[in-house]
């Protein structure tokens, strides 16, 4: 039986995931601080924000099994507000959850992945890593880190039989939008912004299933080489490549537009 660890699990993206891998004959361990009691799925108690927390989630995973295929990295949130009113406590914690507990989750699980030489590290990233959003910097900001982790984690284990991806979805309606710690500080300077985050919510919200993304984490998981990363949904493809192409400054400029 093949095994899936993965965290921030308990709800959207991470919950759609686990129910796939463990509806098709999947062991799978859900990291998490909420328990969403998914039939087959074990839930273990974890803060991706303390790294003993973590490593002891880990290590109670290994009582249970003696091999990880497949480690998923999935746990964030989001905040959004003007970075010249953002507090400094909030950025922190914005890296701190989703860059620095994707780092302490890879952390946990490369000497299990050393040691067995195989398997697949596998991070939520987000089309805002390549795409940069107003109002939305340090999120994207996170995102971007957690692709530039992966790109030098990916040569660092190469030797060791351990193959690391990204998946970046664009738009997906879960509970990620309503969770978001929005800052209305600054709103009467940056008069652009609430009508801005307004229309990222509205997008978010009629965004794509989640399951649509599970099924692409399945696809990478069970790939023999999986490229460095996935943009998941057709036009965010579309956007990532005209991205890749275009002057950077017209992208960001049509960005801006948007917003």
């Amino acid at each position: 039986m093949k095994t899936l660890v993965i965290t921030g699990a308990s709800s959207g993206i991470g919950l759609a995931t686990a129910e796939l891998f463990q509806h098709n004959g999947w062991q799978v361990f859900c990291l998490s601080r909420h328990n969403a009691n998914t039939a087959g799925v074990t839930h273990v108690p974890c803060d991706v924000t303390d790294e003993d927390s973590v490593q002891a989630a880990i290590a109670e995973v290994m009582k249970l099994t003696d091999h990880i295929d497949v480690a998923i990295s999935n746990a964030g949130y989001g905040i959004s507000g003007p970075i010249e009113f953002t507090t400094e406590q909030d950025a922190q914690r914005q890296m701190d959850v989703n860059f620095l507990g994707a780092f302490r989750f890879a952390k946990a699980i490369l000497p299990i992945m050393r040691e067995q030489h195989y398997g697949k590290i596998l991070f939520t990233s987000s089309v805002a890593a390549v795409l940069s959003v107003p109002y939305q910097a340090f999120y994207s900001a996170s995102k971007a880190a957690i692709n530039a982790l992966a790109l030098a984690l990916a040569n660092e284990v190469r030797d060791f039989g351990i193959q690391v991806s990204c998946l970046m979805p664009g738009d997906v309606s879960t509970g990620f939008t309503h969770a978001r710690n929005k800052s209305l500080v600054g709103a009467d300077v940056y008069t652009r912004m609430n009508k801005a985050v307004e229309s990222m919510e509205k997008d978010e919200i009629g965004g794509m299933k989640p399951h649509l993304m599970a099924h692409r984490f399945w696809r990478m998981a069970n790939m023999k080489t999986p490229a460095p990363f996935y943009v998941g949904g057709r036009i965010y493809q579309i956007f990532c490549f005209l991205d890749n192409i275009l002057p950077k400054r017209f992208v960001n400029w049509i960005e801006g537009k948007m917003y």
